[in-house]
């Protein structure tokens, strides 16, 4: 709800608001716009759920596995060609994030969720023609009646927070700020990059997450931690560097 509330005070700002109404004339939008809100909803959903169930490390790992998903799509579905020292950094990904899913021990229903709902997303937003902030608009339009339903019955259970205090208050409308931003940097990073290289730019999340997870909730760093690290690490080195080196030797030639 306050994600709307800014995104569309952000649109008034800027004078956009006919971008916003035309969009409404255009129904095949619309409702890719539709499929990419209840995408982005079932991940927010899960991350939270897996967030306040004491199971971070899976969420984490699920954000591992989405740069993986990011690049198989760009690879089958765009037809993104991927050179020696990329195809080497996605293998080295892979024996990173296998070696995480190994050790768990069960079935990350909930990383393989949130890996694959977010990378179609990702794909999705990528080939929807739509301004990004237009677009993030609408998606959290859609999800507006849902939003209100969930909010109103808290209120009529009494099990609502908001007005609660004024600082909650605020915790709550700042919330919207901060899911809109890196959502609205997400995708127009969506527009100007190839999925590939904005999959193994999302291994910075994860890693955050962990470091995160170790140092502020004091959760363990094991040896299955640190191999996979150092090898998403090797890849995201490797993977940098030949394209720069490729970059650099296409525009000498």
């Amino acid at each position: 709800m306050w994600s709307l509330v800014f995104l569309l005070g952000v649109l008034t700002f800027q004078h956009r608001g006919k971008e916003f109404v035309q969009l409404w004339q255009a129904p095949k939008k619309l409702l890719l716009l539709l499929l990419t809100a209840l995408l982005l909803s079932v991940n927010w959903g899960l991350y939270i759920y897996g967030v306040n169930t004491d199971r971070v490390v899976e969420t984490s790992l699920g954000y591992f596995i989405n740069p993986l998903v990011s690049v198989l799509l760009g690879f089958v579905v765009l037809k993104e060609r991927l050179h020696w020292g990329q195809q080497l950094a996605v293998g080295l990904a892979v024996v990173g994030v296998t070696n995480f899913v190994w050790q768990l021990g069960t079935v990350p229903w909930i990383a393989l969720s949130l890996a694959f709902s977010f990378a179609m997303y990702g794909l999705l937003r990528k080939i929807v023609p739509v301004a990004p902030m237009v677009g993030l608009a609408v998606e959290t339009l859609w999800m507006m009646p849902i939003a209100l339903l969930v909010i109103s019955s808290g209120a009529v259970a009494g099990t609502g927070h908001f007005t609660t205090s004024p600082w909650l208050t605020g915790l709550f409308v700042g919330a919207g700020v901060v899911t809109s931003l890196p959502l609205l940097w997400f995708n127009n990073a969506a527009k100007r990059l190839r999925l590939s290289t904005l999959g193994f730019f999302q291994y910075l999340a994860p890693s955050l997450q962990l470091l995160l997870g170790v140092f502020l909730y004091n959760e363990p760093f094991t040896r299955t931690h640190l191999l996979t690290f150092s090898c998403i690490w090797l890849a995201l080195l490797t993977y940098s560097t030949t394209s720069w080196l490729r970059r650099d030797r296409d525009s000498r030639s």
